[in-house]
């Protein structure tokens, strides 16, 4: 029996460090344990959103196919970013919580999973604010057929 393939729209960020490497490893570990990369999205470098921060960030989308389920997915993503020096996730995830950004070495967001809605408290698809963030819809939209 084959595994039903799904396509994923990752969405990466860092202002730590060596931007554009964290950024390249990770997709380089994206692509050994989560799916092939399809398709990958200029970098943008912009602002911090939701703190302050001396540090910019570059950000980009990925476009993966992948055979784990939105929970595998998680899990692989947040593990890579443990790989890559992330200490801790933002408190964004449950939007009932009070959000806390930080700086970071890694961010590895689900931007979109299929045409899958998922509402759970550690896990929402699509990522509830990317709609509000340009600098996930501008490398979102350079990538993902309309």
């Amino acid at each position: 029996m084959t595994k039903k393939i799904h396509q994923v729209y990752l969405g990466l960020g860092s202002n730590l460090g060596d931007r554009e490497e964290h950024i390249r490893k990770a997709i380089a570990l994206i692509g050994e344990s989560i799916g092939l990369v399809i398709r990958q999205s200029s970098l943008i470098e912009t602002e911090p959103w939701g703190f302050e921060s001396a540090n910019r960030f570059l950000n980009g989308v990925i476009l993966v196919e992948t055979s784990l389920t939105p929970r595998q997915l998680l899990k692989a993503t947040q593990k890579i970013e443990r790989q890559l020096g992330r200490k801790k996730k933002s408190t964004d995830s449950c939007l009932l919580t009070p959000v806390s950004y930080s700086d970071r070495s890694i961010d590895i967001d689900i931007l979109l999973y299929d045409d899958l809605t998922v509402d759970e408290p550690d896990l929402k698809i699509p990522h509830p604010l990317m709609e509000q963030r340009d600098f996930v819809m501008t490398p979102l939209n350079e990538i993902k057929p309309r």
